[in-house]
């Protein structure tokens, strides 16, 4: 499937850029990619060379020194320019695309506060399924004491602090990312969210792991969104079973429901040179022990490890298991026992199932979505701390 990425904010702009970094070669599943922001410096700097320049737009004349944090006023500010942001795709092909998926980080309000006009105006005005992809705000950032991150570090457009200066905290970030997600719901097609305070190592500040989390996110949201791109026309290996937009809107749903992400990848022998000259490369001779044995890892990995958003795996209503890497590891039989091990877990409900190969790739992988998960005790906990401070 083809996908219109929508940058907003800081976060969503870094988003963005990293998902277009991590487009597989051969397997484009990105029809344009834009970022859209109120500070000309901050979107330079977060869209760098990922996002085309004439695909960078700043809106909202007046707002130099950033919304402060105020929601209400972003919610506003996005009304006022959500149509200049709309006729700004025209820079791209929008109607060519399958869907649309917006990235936003939530906590703060430029983002947050762009995201639910937007997302209604993009379902009003080419009837596709619009996916939001949202991180969630750390705790370190709104509780007293904590290390903080100013909003424009991470998640939108405020201005930077100095080098060297204290990060100031964010006090409305829980209640701001409630609200945005009750603002999306009913409006998104579905939610992905990638929750910044499990993916942050201990000590970690937001500015200094900002960079790694983006690429683990768009590393899953790669895998997810590129299985049915490439292969017929492109020279590249033909999947046996091709995911196409009609299968991940069946798993994604219409509803607003929350997905989460796991993945799971380990390299592989693919037989090339090892002098790296592609000299002496030929197609390797794969043991079946091997293949099954890896897939099977993978796939482990991606239903029971680390998720965007930590739930039960069993509470989720519908899943969708990926398996890709060079054709030769693509074992049928273990890609369909890892199927049937997702369908056990999540009590035998709706389970898609594809493969992607990617004869240029040096390791195997397990995309797994689980979607319309809940309920979730990390959404849980930002509405008790929302609450504490309103």
């Amino acid at each position: 499937m083809q996908l219109e990425v929508i940058g907003i904010g800081g976060a969503g702009c870094r988003i963005a850029g990293a998902i277009r970094a991590a487009e597989p070669s051969g397997h484009s599943f990105i029809e344009d990619v834009f970022a859209f922001d109120t500070t000309d410096e901050l979107l330079t700097q977060t869209a760098d060379t990922a996002v085309p320049e004439s695909h960078r737009y700043r809106y909202g004349d007046g707002i130099d020194g950033g919304l402060g944090g105020d929601l209400q006023r972003g919610f506003e500010v996005g009304e006022e320019h959500v149509e200049e942001l709309d006729r700004a795709l025209d820079e791209g092909t929008p109607t060519a695309a399958d869907a649309f998926l917006v990235a936003v980080g939530l906590g703060g309000a430029t983002g947050g506060g762009t995201a639910p006009a937007l997302v209604a105006t993009l379902h009003r005005q080419y009837d596709k399924p619009v996916y939001v992809l949202a991180t969630l705000p750390a705790d370190r950032e709104f509780e007293r004491g904590g290390d903080g991150a100013a909003e424009s570090d991470s998640h939108s457009s405020e201005s930077a602090p100095a080098a060297g200066a204290a990060e100031p905290s964010r006090p409305n970030a829980a209640a701001n990312a409630v609200h945005t997600l009750e603002r999306l719901d009913g409006l998104a097609s579905a939610v992905i969210c990638f929750d910044n305070d499990r993916w942050l190592r201990t000590g970690e500040s937001l500015v200094e792991g900002r960079e790694r989390c983006n690429r683990e996110l768009a590393t899953r949201v790669s895998a997810f969104f590129a299985a049915g791109a490439g292969g017929a026309g492109s020279g590249e290996t033909i999947a046996e079973t091709v995911i196409d937009a009609s299968d991940v809107g069946r798993v994604m749903g219409s509803q607003t429901a929350i997905v989460t992400l796991g993945y799971g990848e380990q390299d592989v022998d693919t037989g090339g040179s090892r002098f790296g000259l592609g000299l002496f490369s030929a197609k390797p001779d794969v043991e079946t022990s091997s293949a099954v044995s890896a897939i099977e890892t993978v796939i482990r990995k991606g239903i029971h490890g680390k998720l965007t958003l930590e739930c039960d795996p069993e509470s989720a209503q519908r899943a969708l298991l990926i398996v890709g890497g060079p054709p030769a590891w693509l074992n049928r039989q273990a890609i369909a026992e890892g199927r049937r091990a997702l369908e056990s877990t999540i009590g035998g409900r709706v389970v898609l199932g594809g493969d992607a190969p990617r004869p240029d790739g040096e390791a195997v992988f397990a995309a797994v979505v689980l979607a319309d998960v809940g309920p979730v005790e990390r959404l849980e906990e930002l509405r008790a701390a929302a609450e504490r401070v309103e």
